[in-house]
């Protein structure tokens, strides 16, 4: 890991991951900002920027950003979650200034064109209908929703269509003047890149860019209960949520990853093998760490046939308890292996080396080297993966439930089989 960092005058961190035997480079711009900074009245304007930052500049078109870097031969794209929004483009070395040209024209000189505006709008209501016609999108939403209540962090990423159909142009503008400064920006070239030359780069197309204050957050607050939502579909979407540590965390953090992998991280994990494969009740089952900067959501998704949720809840839940108890040797080694293998095959992809550096800078303010992340991982013994589980499967759970419901037994019996 060759990773150079150079902070601009303005705050801005340049970071970059050298290369030299890689034929292209990622070129992006981490903004650390997301649906959790955004105003209460103003649900997905942070997702809505991301879009119009495409749609036209002081000195290019929509098609003109686009084809600028499509005719070198190079790809574009961008995405939103709740701390941060990503542009990046990958491009031939050759073409590195091309892609950050054209990068800081989108997110320094954005008109955000009233026409293109209200073409975007529809574009965003589309995407909306789309996730509302997907049963497990509405369930995870359904899911945030309730474990972080009345919490920006816990609205949905897309917005609400009612927010978006209305949201004034002043209102994405003064969200890209407030959050789009020098302090909640990195970035990121991976690939076959010269730090030097790529810093030089950087500070003539970003310096006009004010430095700002860091986006504050409000501490996420983690419920319990259930939501659950009739609707005659073909199947359950099931969700538990439990509070789990957040990506500062260290100790815990790491260990609960590997908890997660030994329970329902892969077709070899205990809850596919005991809820799939030896009872047949779910064509899908798996669990998930989702973290935040103080916080984290650690969950467990299961899909499954309606006749079959009465059987399927009671496993679910043993098995949660079961983690708390026993790790085996076999089970500890293989998680560990693949969190190891899977984070250094990811060291041959230019792409995932400039997400992990943009997420890392962000996150830490600092890349964390690669042996130290795999140290990490594995010094984590059966007694840290327990105490993670016990940590987390000894709160109350956020369990979310939509689809044909009669079978759900009562929020106050599940939590009686988790004690």
């Amino acid at each position: 890991m060759v990773v150079r960092i150079t902070e601009l005058d303005n705050g801005i961190l340049v970071a970059t991951d050298a290369m030299p035997d890689a034929e292209s480079v990622v070129t992006g711009v981490w903004v650390g900002v997301g649906t959790r900074h955004e105003p209460w009245r103003a649900n997905g304007v942070a997702h809505l920027v991301e879009h119009m930052m495409f749609k036209g500049t002081k000195t290019r078109s929509a098609y003109a950003l686009s084809s600028a870097i499509e005719n070198k031969g190079g790809s574009m794209n961008a995405h939103t979650s709740r701390e941060a929004t990503v542009y990046y483009a990958r491009v031939l070395p050759e073409e590195t200034e091309t892609a950050l040209d054209v990068l800081s024209d989108m997110l320094l000189r954005s008109v955000f064109a009233p026409k293109e505006l209200e073409r975007e709008r529809m574009v965003v209501l589309q995407e909306i209908g789309r996730d509302l016609d997907s049963p497990e999108d509405v369930a995870y939403d359904l899911m945030y929703g309730g474990a972080l209540p009345q919490q920006t962090v816990g609205r949905p990423i897309l917005g609400s269509a009612k927010v978006i159909a209305d949201l004034p142009r002043d209102a994405v503008a003064s969200y890209v003047r407030k959050h789009y400064v020098g302090s909640n920006m990195v970035l990121v070239a991976a690939g076959r890149v010269n730090h030097d030359a790529f810093v030089a780069m950087a500070r003539t197309r970003f310096a006009k860019v004010p430095r700002g204050r860091r986006a504050e957050i409000v501490r996420a607050r983690i419920r319990s209960g259930m939501v659950r939502q009739d609707k005659e579909i073909e199947q359950v979407h099931l969700l538990f949520a439990f509070a789990g540590p957040g990506y500062k965390t260290r100790a815990s953090y790491y260990a609960t990853q590997v908890m997660s992998l030994i329970l329902g991280g892969s077709s070899s994990s205990r809850l596919f093998q005991k809820v799939r494969e030896k009872r047949g009740l779910v064509y899908t089952v798996h669990s998930s760490h989702a973290s935040l900067r103080e916080a984290g959501l650690f969950q467990i998704y299961a899909g499954t046939d309606p006749k079959r949720l009465r059987e399927l809840v009671p496993v679910i839940c043993q098995e949660l308890k079961n983690m708390q108890k026993t790790v085996t040797r076999g089970e500890l080694r293989r998680a560990k292996a693949q969190v190891r293998a899977e984070f250094l095959m990811g060291r041959d992809s230019v792409m995932r080396r400039a997400e992990m550096l943009g997420s890392q800078m962000l996150a830490h303010g600092k890349p964390i080297p690669a042996d130290v992340l795999v140290q990490r991982i594995l010094s984590v013994d059966a007694d840290a993966v327990k105490d993670a589980a016990h940590k987390v499967f000894s709160k109350k759970p956020l369990v979310t439930a939509l689809g044909p419901l009669e079978a759900l037994e009562p929020y106050d019996s599940i939590v009686a089989r988790l004690a």
